[in-house]
């Protein structure tokens, strides 16, 4: 019997295989990785300094013992070199696996940025566990570090960093934090959270050029400021990967399109997580993954679920002023009020006919998060 094939150990990969598992305990399964197999949650990434763990202290459970609990083959070090859809197989190199059905669960990968100078090998994306122990051996004594992008990864790493002893420079070409997710009111408390923490916003230009100087690096910007520092994290942005999809005659547009049901154009490939786009929608973020893993699995063992978004809200990990986001449904706009003072801010959304859209909740407002979550539409119903 061919296997089900899930490509990506992440949290997707995972907690696919193991809602399956639940569900059916007989399918051949394998999982395929290019990465080391081990399984950690990715939203920790952005906590590490802060809880002084490295690489092997947010690892959760080593490949091994992911095989044996799951059942399962698991290759690492992996890479697919192409998908055959019409003969359902898939290749490794020349190797040829042949699958029952086929999940891609392989994520998105980090923005680049092209930048001059003799310093751009010191620019650290942070996007798995092992990105993550590159940057730790990297940062070993060095004390200033340069985030490039001020969105919600960005935040968190500034947070994370500040709390682990570093001194904290972001640069982004954006005249608040977290532009696309927060209305400017909330954006500006969690900004003077942060600075009070000691990070330092360089909100607006862009870095141009970063040069190896006696001690560490120098930082160029687009307005002639140069920011010394030791190390570069790149936070700019993730996008869905979809090039082995496409590739294969598989439809795609932001991430890989897929239904309801999360199966792609054709029949039995399917996509979940962040490379996933489920009916025009693509969202990055926990909540909606493990939706999906859970419908999936279903599907998978013979009872067709189609999968539903309720409210989605996204807690960001930014103790300097804790927030809690359910931004606005796309297309749906509405009129903001603010509520509160200083860091402590109910910031809500309401459409033309009082119905509550949205809301962006900071500091002590958070606790308020479980009430308004009841008044918010569905995202997917």
């Amino acid at each position: 019997m061919s296997p089900v094939v899930i490509i990506g150990t992440g949290l997707a990969g995972y907690n696919l295989a193991r809602e399956f598992r639940k569900l059916d305990a007989d399918t051949p399964l394998l999982l395929i990785t290019a990465d080391d197999g081990r399984s950690y949650s990715k939203p920790m990434l952005s906590t590490g300094f802060a809880k002084h763990k490295d690489a092997d202290g947010l690892c959760m459970a080593e490949p091994g013992a992911m095989a044996e609990q799951l059942k399962a083959e698991i290759r690492t070090h992996t890479r697919i070199s192409g998908i055959d859809p019409g003969h359902k197989r898939l290749w490794i190199g020349e190797e040829a696996v042949c699958y029952r059905d086929l999940v891609l669960a392989w994520g998105a990968q980090t923005v680049q940025v092209p930048l001059e100078g003799d310093g751009a090998d010191r620019v650290f994306p942070i996007n798995d566990l092992e990105d993550y122990a590159r940057f730790r051996a990297a940062a070993a004594g060095k004390q200033r570090v340069l985030i490039l992008g001020a969105g919600l990864i960005g935040c968190e790493f500034a947070n994370d960093m500040s709390l682990g002893g570093f001194q904290v420079d972001v640069v982004a070409p954006c005249e608040q934090v977290m532009p696309t997710l927060l209305h400017p009111a909330a954006a500006a408390a969690v900004q003077a959270g942060l600075q009070g923490l000691g990070v330092r916003f360089h909100l607006g230009p862009v870095l141009t050029r970063l040069a190896q100087a006696d001690e560490g690096l120098e930082a160029h910007l687009s307005d002639g400021s140069v920011i010394a520092c030791d190390l570069v994290v790149s936070a700019i942005g993730l996008r869905p990967r979809t090039d082995l999809a496409a590739a294969a005659g598989l439809q795609t547009n932001r991430g890989v399109v897929v239904d309801r049901h999360l199966r792609t154009s054709h029949g039995n490939i399917f996509a979940l997580g962040d490379c996933a786009e489920v009916e025009g929608i693509n969202l990055l973020y926990v909540m909606p993954l493990m939706a999906c893993a859970r419908a999936l699995a279903q599907t998978l063992a013979g009872n067709p679920t189609q999968v539903s978004y309720g409210p989605m809200p996204i807690t960001v990990k930014t103790p300097a002023c804790p927030l809690v986001v359910s931004p606005p449904p796309l297309g749906q706009d509405g009129n903001w009020q603010v509520e509160g003072q200083g860091s402590d801010l109910k910031v809500l959304c309401h459409g033309a006919d009082g119905q509550l859209l949205g809301y962006a909740l900071t500091g002590s407002a958070v606790m308020e998060k479980l009430a308004l979550n009841r008044q918010l539409p569905a995202l997917m119903a």
